[in-house]
């Protein structure tokens, strides 16, 4: 099987180089498609190939599908810049050059990194998520926010872990709750959906309770205990901003990645 290592950016000259480095002999083509950044991150993309595009932001889905339209090779791994291949599992990979899986996609298991520290619980681990798929039988749905990959046939399961690093701080988390709560509200707007009182007074505690009681984030120290109280927090901001669209009666456009 041959590789086409596929990523979407914007602005991430500070995390880019280390995930195309973490690529190295495991692929065979890196694809970067860049969505107007204005820093250095497609120079640094070019250091590594090519392949570098720019394309106009839609959606996370409809961004995903082109650069994967972009690859050459029959199999396509999804990756962000702020992710890494770990060694095992570009040993893993390399080892698949000479094989054809019979399945049409496999998941691939995350370990996150927070605030110093691998993620155990807190509902962050287990994190299986599909990023290898055949180019023909996978295709990224979606609107909004929270894409998936939608794969026709059978799915197995790789060995080795991609390493997640979401955050550089505790500010660019809460910038990002800030924008996805956004996003979120306006999805359930286009639904229909209304924010009644007991969404915006409970559920913010629910989402805490769960993430750091039943999902035992309470083990995950300090850091479980900021995963859940910014969990909460994420959604008291959804339905606040879901209020203020109704009672606006406009929609607010989708933010741009």
């Amino acid at each position: 099987m041959e590789i086409s290592a596929v990523i979407i950016t914007r602005n991430e000259e500070k995390r880019l180089e280390p995930a195309l480095e973490s690529l190295a002999g495991a692929v065979s083509e890196i694809i970067v498609v860049d969505c107007s950044s204005s820093d250095d991150t497609r120079k640094i993309a070019r250091k590594f190939t090519p392949n570098v595009y720019e394309h106009k932001w839609t959606d996370f889905a409809a961004q995903k599908n082109y650069a994967t339209g972009l690859a050459s090779k029959s199999w396509i791994l999804s990756l962000d810049a702020d992710e890494r291949l770990s060694p095992d599992l570009r040993l893993e990979l390399a080892a698949m050059r000479d094989i054809e899986p019979s399945c049409a996609a496999f998941y691939v298991p995350f370990k996150n990194w927070y605030l110093g520290k691998w993620i155990n619980h807190s509902g962050w681990r287990p994190d299986l998520r599909l990023r290898l798929f055949r180019k023909d039988k996978g295709l990224w749905v979606g609107d909004f926010v929270h894409e998936r990959l939608k794969v026709e046939g059978k799915v197995d399961k790789l060995k080795g872990h991609i390493h997640h690093f979401p955050f550089a701080g505790i500010d660019e988390q809460v910038s990002r709750i800030n924008e996805f709560s956004r996003l979120e509200a306006q999805k359930f707007y286009a639904a229909g959906k209304k924010a009644r009182l007991w969404h915006v007074c409970f559920q913010p505690f629910q989402r805490f309770f769960s993430t750091y009681f039943l999902k035992l984030g309470i083990f995950d120290g300090f850091p479980g205990f900021v995963i859940a109280g910014l969990a909460g927090y994420e959604v008291f901001l959804r339905y606040i901003k879901l209020r203020d669209i109704w009672k606006k009666g406009e929609r607010i456009e989708p933010v741009s990645r």
